[in-house]
């Protein structure tokens, strides 16, 4: 029987055939970890005994889930990042660099075929690329950076098809958002999952991040798509790296194979506290909001803030409410400079904060008032998530999330385009 992409990356490390349900360690081609976790990591590390990392080459530290520091302690524990980057020669990204999952591509640190690590459970990102990314621990990063190995128990994989043509103002935050309401948030757990079909072919790389960043909203352990032109050309110029695409066989085993047509698929929204009480637009349409969040490392990118500024364009965000917008990288940040983009949101009334994770962790930027609505792109709406337990969070695309600020309730993206 043949392999699925998980399989493929796998027995590439390994150098003979590996299948679902092995125990295996395999070498790591890039390892990462964030402000929350990477703390943890470096204490991990030296109560290893670890004194050198061992590939300073393939190991990033990134400051941006408390950027800019909001209190004493989170810029002690950045000064100990700082420290630890220079004296191990790790990459560093500080404050105002951007999100980890749009820098780690970004940057060229990732390339298809890659087994990636990182202390953030959306490292899946890079699956979006034919990566097998995947989060970890803090103790885990820090065994990786020691031994440049881990071990992993390879996944059964779950293959998508999904077919059809988007219609108009629907993106894929409304895809992932779907294929969360039906798989449920704990219907891929451990699983591997594919992502194929016409729906996938016809979307940006830039798109298809956000799909692969929500697979583990899914419970997978990653969120894979194949290496095509469009991947191949957004590396170039990015990488020095040999990319290793891997492809599913044709007879590849899975655990099940679904199948949707996305034709009719309209914008959706999930509604609090869970990611996958996902509803049509429709259902929830009037809902007032008194904040609205665009970025974080699911729709922060270039194309989400354009289609946000095409909304806004010749409006203003309703005097109800907030909103706030933290572009993913600084590069994204130059980028929608250049274009007029910024220029236009602000315009029309957003608050521009820091490249990096924004409101969305709730440590400093844009933390909601108690009963409070908040309609966001971001990829989680638990109950506390952006700081306030006594919060509502909606999710939705940018798209959705501009159309919402301008009416002050939310609202279908569909009548402003």
């Amino acid at each position: 029987m043949g392999l699925t992409i998980a399989e493929k990356i796998f027995s590439a490390h390994l150098g003979r055939e590996a299948r679902a349900g092995e125990l295996v360690v395999v070498e790591v081609d890039f390892m990462m970890g964030q402000d929350g976790t990477s703390p943890l990591a470096i204490r991990a590390f030296e109560e290893m005994g670890g004194r050198r990392v061992r590939d300073p080459s393939r190991v990033a530290l990134v400051i941006d889930h408390s950027a800019p520091s909001p209190l004493e302690g989170v810029s002690n524990l950045h000064a100990m990042m700082r420290r630890f980057a220079a004296e191990q020669g790790v990459g560093l990204y500080d404050v105002g660099c951007g999100v980890c999952h749009c820098l780690l591509p970004e940057q060229g640190h990732v390339v298809p075929g890659d087994i990636v690590v990182g202390a953030d459970s959306h490292t899946t990102t890079y699956g979006a690329i034919n990566a097998f990314s995947t989060g970890v621990g803090s103790t885990d990063l820090a065994a990786a950076m020691l031994s440049g190995s881990l071990w992993f128990k390879v996944p059964e994989s779950i293959r998508l098809e999904l077919r059809g043509t988007l219609g108009p103002g629907v993106y894929s935050k409304d895809v992932a958002l779907y294929l969360a309401g039906r798989l449920t948030a704990d219907g891929a757990t451990y699983l591997a999952v594919e992502y194929g079909g016409e729906v996938i072919s016809s979307l940006s790389v830039e798109a298809r991040f956000t799909i692969s960043n929500m697979a583990v909203e899914m419970g997978a352990k990653a969120g894979l798509m194949e290496a095509d032109d469009k991947v191949m050309g957004w590396l170039s110029g990015r990488t020095s790296r040999a990319p290793r695409p891997a492809s599913p066989d044709p007879d590849a085993t899975y655990r099940d194979v679904l199948e949707f047509d996305l034709s009719d698929l309209g914008p959706q929204v999930a509604v609090p506290h869970r990611v996958d009480d996902v509803r049509p637009v429709e259902e929830v349409e009037g809902t007032p909001v008194q904040e609205a969040v665009i970025g974080t490392c699911t729709n922060g990118r270039l194309e989400d803030l354009e289609e946000a500024a095409r909304i806004l364009a010749g409006r203003r965000v309703s005097p109800e409410v907030r909103l706030v917008v933290a572009p993913a990288s600084r590069q994204v940040l130059l980028r929608a400079m250049e274009k007029g983009i910024i220029q236009r949101l602000v315009e029309a009334g957003a608050a521009l904060v820091t490249p990096g994770c924004g409101p969305c962790v709730g440590t400093h930027n844009g933390v909601p008032a108690d009963g409070e609505n908040v309609v966001s792109t971001a990829n989680r709406n638990f109950k506390g998530r952006m700081g306030n337990a006594e919060a509502f969070i909606y999710l939705a695309s940018p798209a959705t999330v501009a159309a919402s600020a301008v009416a002050g309730k939310i609202t279908d993206p569909r009548r402003m385009l």
